[in-house]
């Protein structure tokens, strides 16, 4: 136990004022490179991923009125009419699958078919959309 006690300078007086060896082949390692080894145990692992999430923004949901919605539906349907369908701009809403709201794109495409049992419209590209998430439709056709 006495010699637990010692202090350093005893103890390691040999070593302790010897200047530290650096290999001439090896370059210094980084202090950013050190502190990366010892990330895995680190006590917040994921704690900066979750202030960006809470940071992250959304939108709400615009509730369209009755005549909005039917103005969309009768665009809708005249580019569906048309022998060659006009390229055509959907506005519509993504729901966020973390949190409440969401967010608005537009997709630019042609209209090529309509379900009326699910009221989703499908694009050329692939795209089918919900008519309930529309919120605009714009084509060249309708700026007269």
């Amino acid at each position: 136990m006495e010699t637990d006690k010692k202090n350093a300078r005893e103890v390691y007086g040999d070593i302790i004022d010897r200047e530290h060896y650096a290999d001439p082949n090896r370059p210094r390692m980084s202090r950013s490179n050190r502190a990366a080894q010892f990330s895995p145990f680190a006590a917040l692992t994921g704690y900066g991923d979750l202030i960006g999430e809470a940071a992250r923004q959304t939108s709400e949901r615009i509730e369209l009125d009755d005549s909005r919605k039917e103005a969309l539906g009768r665009r809708v349907d005249a580019l569906l009419r048309m022998a060659s369908a006009p390229q055509a701009e959907l506005t519509y809403f993504v729901r966020d699958d973390k949190k409440t709201g969401g967010a608005y794109e537009t997709a630019v495409g042609r209209i090529v078919g309509f379900d009326a049992l699910s009221r989703a419209v499908r694009l050329d590209t692939g795209l089918t959309l919900q008519l309930d998430d529309l919120v605009e439709v714009r084509a060249a056709c309708f700026d007269w």
